[in-house]
């Protein structure tokens, strides 16, 4: 399939700058055969007892840092991943690209070597013991590039799940940002139970396709890590009829990256899987997602899940009935063609 195939016009009023009041007052689309609106809070009414919520427990960290080059122009750091006390894989945003063996400073004066560049990547080493720590006094929550403002200190709360865990994304999870504690044990009353997965997402998720013919793209690469007792719950959820729900493309990721030999194994590491129309789902039989970028990997993903045809009468009838878009954006439940 051609690039142009995952492209639609979107108005620039319908892109989400801020959250909702409250995390389930966001919309729900839900489509099966047909296509219905509703409220995220009445999410139980189109699940069945017995079914499984896989849910992404990444907790985003403040990857957004500004400072000055030696020469005293501004730029902009936003980590990609972490991979040291001090080191650091990071893109940059400046007037000139600053040069391999040059000094940062940011805000708080803390110095940062570039030794390294590949790809449009720098590898960045910090005057410090502990990033964690220098993240929390002078990093900013890293909000989407379509978010056209500053952070403030509601995102803080909000640009991250109510069951956030294990620190390392640089973007949150955004399907899971409509659920509150009270609507998972609601859930669970219906018997409608829950469990976690962990894929740390990088800002690679933002980044559109570029190649026409999208075979040829290179994804980009996340951690992640899926247990033995998840993956019980899930084998012994498909065994016995009941449905697995990934919340996010991300939880997608990860259970069908983590399917081997008819069963979801435990396991961690990276993966670079691809998931464009033509893919056989294995493992995810429904998936809650928010409404994706155009020509992005999350459309084809979603495009592979329930069709090509569906995904843009899904978009367009989004459009048509003033849906919030992208990560502040609401919400859809998607049933997985059978075609």
């Amino acid at each position: 399939m051609k690039l142009s195939d995952f492209s639609f016009e979107l108005p620039e009023s319908l892109i989400a700058q801020f959250p909702t009041e409250n995390r389930t007052d966001s919309r729900l689309l839900v489509s099966n055969n047909d296509i219905l609106d509703d409220f995220f809070r009445n999410l139980g009414t189109y699940l069945d007892p017995g079914d499984l919520l896989v849910l992404n427990d990444t907790k985003v960290i403040p990857a957004r840092l500004f400072g000055r080059k030696e020469s005293g122009g501004k730029i902009e750091i936003m980590l990609e991943r972490l991979v040291g006390n001090n080191t650091a894989l990071a893109m940059i945003r400046s007037s000139r690209s600053p040069k391999i063996g040059s000094l940062l400073e940011l805000e708080n004066k803390t110095k940062v070597l570039v030794k390294d560049k590949q790809e449009g990547i720098y590898l960045l080493q910090f005057e410090c013991d502990d990033i964690d720590e220098l993240l929390k006094g002078c990093g900013h929550i890293p909000l989407p590039p379509y978010i056209s403002r500053n952070d403030i200190k509601e995102d803080q709360n909000r640009y991250q799940t109510v069951y956030a865990n294990h620190s390392g994304a640089v973007a949150a999870p955004t399907a899971g940002l409509h659920f509150d504690k009270e609507l998972l044990s609601k859930l669970k009353k219906m018997n409608i139970d829950h469990t976690f997965v962990t894929l740390h997402v990088a800002s690679g998720t933002f980044q559109p396709v570029k190649v026409d013919n999208i075979e040829e793209h290179q994804i980009h690469s996340e951690y992640f890590e899926i247990n033995q007792n998840t993956t019980d719950m899930i084998n012994q959820t498909k065994k016995r009829g009941g449905k697995i729900i990934a919340v996010g493309t991300t939880s997608v990721r990860v259970l069908e990256s983590s399917f081997k030999d008819g069963k979801v194994r435990a396991q961690k590491g990276d993966t670079q899987i691809f998931i464009y129309p033509g893919f056989n789902f294995n493992v995810v039989d429904k998936l809650i997602t928010n409404f994706h970028l155009p020509k992005s990997s999350l459309l084809m993903l979603v495009s592979a899940f329930v069709g090509h045809e569906k995904m843009h009468e899904i978009y367009q009838h989004a459009i048509d009935k003033q849906y919030r878009f992208y990560s502040y954006g609401d919400s859809m439940l998607l049933t997985r063609s059978m075609n």
